[in-house]
């Protein structure tokens, strides 16, 4: 058997296979709220060993995208009941993603006398799309105080807490993708002159205190977190790969001495083996890689060592039946770019599931 397909077992993860779906964002939760079609999208999909939901925000301010779902309403508790138990219903184990895209955003995306905030009052050069006014430019976020900052990890606490009385096995705190967390870690966008700004430490503080806080609250064996080392998305521009390097190695350290779950790195071109294998060597948790991963590939990762599961994006996408095609060396659906983002079954939950073993 393919390592991918076996089990995987380790103290704070046991999973029936060693296939990660990403988390990917969809935006059909309507009203912010998670329904039917949601728990048959991740339901469709759950031969994967661990699903990571989509990005949730943990509070209102963070909902920074068009139909994000959130989990800081007794209606979005209950909204996302029914997926929990669609997903544990084929095995699956299922984390909830804590989302807190900062500067990522703009006002018409949030309710009514909501303030977009960040790490720094530094716009994000580029555009995102609203429901009520089309595509638009990143709003200016507020800088967020020393007490705006406790606020946040605050909420992201309080998701953690309702992450699990809606039924999920954990959360996965997001890191990644230049969102706040990495706002807060990359020195271009972090001006700050306190306790969370200048120094590599003093910049990693923030995520340290989120996943210190969230372990607090529901245990740290149901904590992971997303970074996407050297990645430039959101606006984030590259700094000095010395200190990028110390400051994954550093957080790295941390996280292994909080003894948190798992470890998810998104790699991109420019992310240095050396990175990775430093990330390895301090973080001794279960390691997760995701980004352009096929079969082959991931087989190959796992059995050098490299990571100990694979996260898949776009193959989930157009492939509920991934992990079976993988076992039957099928051929895969192609996706549709077009409707990604849509509301509606569109592109969502009407992907074609194998009717006969094709083989490649």
């Amino acid at each position: 058997m393919k390592k991918l397909l076996a089990p995987y077992n380790c103290k704070s993860l046991q999973l029936k296979n060693h296939i990660v779906m990403a988390p990917m964002t969809r935006s059909r939760a309507i009203g912010n709220v998670p329904n039917a079609l949601m728990a048959e999208y991740y339901g469709q999909r759950s031969g994967a060993g661990l699903i990571v939901t989509e990005g949730t925000a943990p509070a209102p301010e963070a909902l920074g995208y068009a139909r994000m779902p959130g989990i800081f309403s007794h209606a979005q508790i209950e909204g996302w009941k029914p997926v929990t138990a669609e997903v544990h219903r084929a095995g699956a184990k299922f984390f909830l993603q804590l989302m807190h895209p900062g500067r990522i955003g703009h006002v018409a995306n949030l309710p009514e006398g909501v303030r977009l905030a960040g790490a720094s009052a530094l716009p994000a050069k580029g555009q995102i799309y609203t429901d009520a006014l089309g595509a638009q430019d990143y709003s200016t976020p507020d800088t967020l105080t020393i007490e705006g900052v406790q606020k946040v990890i605050g909420s992201f606490v309080s998701g953690a807490r309702n992450a699990i009385a809606a039924g999920f096995d954990g959360v996965e705190v997001h890191g990644a993708n230049g969102y706040l967390i990495e706002q807060f870690l990359n020195p271009n966008v972090n001006d700050r002159t306190d306790q969370f700004g200048g120094s590599m430490e003093n910049r990693a503080r923030f995520a340290l205190e989120v996943v210190k806080h969230v372990s607090g609250e529901i245990g740290r064996d149901k904590v992971g977190i997303r970074f996407s080392p050297n990645s430039t998305l959101g606006d984030l521009q590259p700094y000095d790969p010395e200190v990028t390097m110390d400051t994954y190695r550093y957080l790295a350290r941390q996280l292994k001495a909080i003894g948190i779950a798992y470890m998810h790195v998104a790699i991109s071109q420019e992310t240095p083996a050396a990175m990775l294998d430093a990330i390895r060597r301090e973080f001794k948790g279960t390691l997760i890689h995701c980004n352009g991963f096929t079969p082959e590939t991931a087989e190959i990762e796992l059995q050098k060592g490299k990571a100990d599961l694979i996260a898949f994006g776009r193959n989930f996408l157009a492939n509920p039946d991934f992990v079976e095609r993988i076992s039957a060396d099928a051929s895969l659906n192609e996706v549709d770019y077009t409707t990604l983002y849509s509301p509606g079954e569109k592109g969502y939950v009407d992907y074609p599931k194998m009717t006969k073993m094709v083989r490649k």
